[in-house]
């Protein structure tokens, strides 16, 4: 009888997992969980004597977090079922690879310090990372650990590499938010229309958010709208007030709450920190032609900016769109590996 499905034939590695309890995600306003399950995936020839591992951190996109990369799929693979293939086929150095938990009340995480989100950059930088070296045999620098992520998960992986270099040593970035003007400003009008209908009340329309059966896809744009406006625009006076950067009933934008938001955009970040992105041993930007969020636009003016500062980046533009495309960690993730892999072969 012929098969149809491939069955696995790789070596199989497996997924430990630790708890963490954080002291810096305490005190949230939203009062989400400071315990944190971390899943790490060993590769299977993991060992805890010898020579140490890299370490990729896997960043989850919006409305997603780490423990949706183990779920099983209909067709395809989850992330555990596409190392085990890429390590095994030696398309890719062993590597083990860090998946946090960073979901949160607003639907997702952008992965920066916020009063109305949590500090999330620390969360990750200055207590997970010490934490894991201290019980995995990982490579202890820079140079041995990296960041990936789509979407916010990129995002937070060009951000972080910008303002914690000392810490992360190369970064792949798939449909990572840059472009803030043509990302989200589309959606605001969506957002004020919707929380028109809760009299422009932010909190009403969360809670009503979490419990209908099925929201649809404006009520995830405004959850969105509403989550960047804590994470780019935190009132530090008032951690359970979000601020809009338009007013709800004319959708007129407000230059200043826009200006905090722009802060954040990595178009507005890369000359400050330019220095950090030259440092790195891999800077890897992808982005489908076809997002549905127009990051492509972004995306581009960026890497020309890369091109004119001098530093070194790999950028690629694939037949895509924002969704779906988990199959390009085939070609990112054995570059950011291998360059760290070289490196850190290099600084010990």
């Amino acid at each position: 009888m012929m098969r149809l499905r491939d069955s696995a034939r790789y070596p199989k590695g497996r997924v430990v997992h630790f708890q963490h309890d954080s002291e810096v995600l305490a005190g949230n306003p939203w009062q989400d969980p400071t315990q944190r399950e971390v899943a790490v995936y060993l590769p299977h020839d993991y060992s805890d004597v010898g020579q140490p591992f890299v370490t990729l951190w896997d960043l989850a996109a919006y409305t997603n977090s780490g423990p949706g990369h183990l779920n099983w799929r209909n067709q395809g693979e989850n992330l555990v079922q596409r190392l085990d293939r890429l390590i095994g086929l030696q398309k890719m150095p062993s590597a083990v690879i860090v998946i946090p938990d960073c979901y949160t009340s607003l639907g997702g995480n952008q992965y920066v310090n916020s009063t109305s989100v949590g500090a999330y950059a620390d969360y990750l930088t200055f207590e997970l990372v010490p934490f894991l070296t201290d019980r995995l045999n990982i490579v202890d620098h820079r140079s041995g650990r990296g960041l990936f992520g789509k979407s916010s998960g990129g995002y937070g992986a060009m951000y972080l590499a910008m303002k914690h270099s000392e810490c992360w040593g190369g970064i792949a970035s798939l449909a990572g938010d840059v472009g803030f003007e043509w990302v989200y400003r589309p959606e605001l009008p969506v957002a004020c229309k919707v929380l028109a209908q809760y009299g422009g009340n932010a909190h009403d329309f969360m809670r009503a958010f979490w419990r209908k059966n099925r929201p649809d896809g404006r009520d995830y744009s405004t959850m969105m709208v509403l989550a960047m406006a804590a994470s780019y625009d935190p009132d530090p006076d008032d951690p359970e007030r979000i601020r809009l950067p338009v007013d709800v009933r004319t959708c007129k934008l407000n230059a200043n709450r826009w200006g905090n938001w722009l802060s954040h955009d990595p178009l507005n970040l890369l000359e400050k920190h330019q220095d950090a992105l030259r440092s790195l041993h891999a800077l890897i930007i992808e982005v489908g032609i076809h997002d549905q969020y127009n990051i492509q636009f972004g995306s581009r003016q960026m890497v020309d900016r890369l091109k004119e500062l001098g530093i070194s980046h790999h950028y690629e533009e694939f037949n895509g769109s924002h969704s779906g495309i988990d199959w390009r960690l085939d070609e990112t993730l054995p570059l950011l590996a291998s360059a760290l892999k070289t490196a850190s072969s290099g600084s010990s």
